[in-house]
C-alpha cells in the first residue's frame, strides 16, 4: 500500500492570535495535499481520474497537537481507506519527524459538473484509488473496503448516524 506524501509550506498568515496554526487553516493543509493527490498525481499516472469533478461530503479532524510557525513545511500523508459504489473515504496525518499534528478524514463524492448531479466511482479512478487503498483499523472490522473486493459501496453504513445520506 503506497501513500501520497505532500510537503506543505506554512505561512506566517497560518496563525491565529493564540500563537499556532488556526484549525480552519489545516482544512486549506488538507485540501491542497488532496488537490495534489487527485489531480496532479492522477493524470501525471496517465489517467484522466476525477478530473470531472468531485464534492467534499464531510470532513472529520482530530487536532493532537498545536503546531507554531516555522519556516520548514509539514508532511501530509494521504491514502484511501474506503472505495465505495459512488464515494470515496480519504484518510490523512499531518506530521513532522518529531511530532503528529492531526489526523482526518474525508468523505469526497465524483461529481458530475455537466449534469449537476453525483455520479460513481469509474473503473479507471478505482484502479488508480486502489493504489493507495489501506485499511482504516479504527473504523475496518474485517470487511473488504474496495467494490472489486465485494463492498459494492455499502461498507461503512452501519456506523453512520440515524438520517445520514449514503451516496
Amino acid at each position: 500500500m503506497a501513500r501520497h506524501v505532500y510537503s506543505c509550506p506554512l505561512r506566517w498568515s497560518d496563525m491565529d492570535a493564540f500563537g499556532h496554526v488556526n484549525n480552519v487553516t489545516f482544512l486549506r493543509y488538507l485540501e491542497e495535499a488532496r488537490v495534489d493527490f487527485m489531480w496532479r498525481l492522477a493524470p501525471g499516472s496517465g489517467s484522466d481520474a476525477f478530473t470531472g469533478g468531485v464534492v467534499v461530503a464531510r470532513h472529520e479532524i482530530d487536532y493532537l497537537k498545536p503546531l507554531v510557525h516555522r519556516h520548514r513545511p509539514v508532511t501530509v500523508e494521504t491514502w484511501v481507506t474506503e472505495i465505495g459504489a459512488a464515494y470515496l473515504t480519504v484518510r490523512y496525518e499531518i506530521k513532522d519527524e518529531d511530532a503528529l499534528y492531526v489526523r482526518a478524514t474525508t468523505r469526497i463524492v465524483p461529481y458530475d459538473l455537466d449534469q449537476g448531479r453525483p455520479r460513481r466511482v469509474t473503473p479507471e479512478e478505482e484502479k488508480f484509488l486502489t493504489e493507495y487503498l489501506e485499511p482504516d483499523p479504527v473504523t475496518d472490522t474485517g470487511k473488504a473496503s474496495a467494490r472489486s473486493a465485494g463492498a459494492a459501496g455499502s461498507a461503512g453504513r452501519a456506523g453512520r448516524p440515524e438520517g445520514a445520506v449514503t451516496v
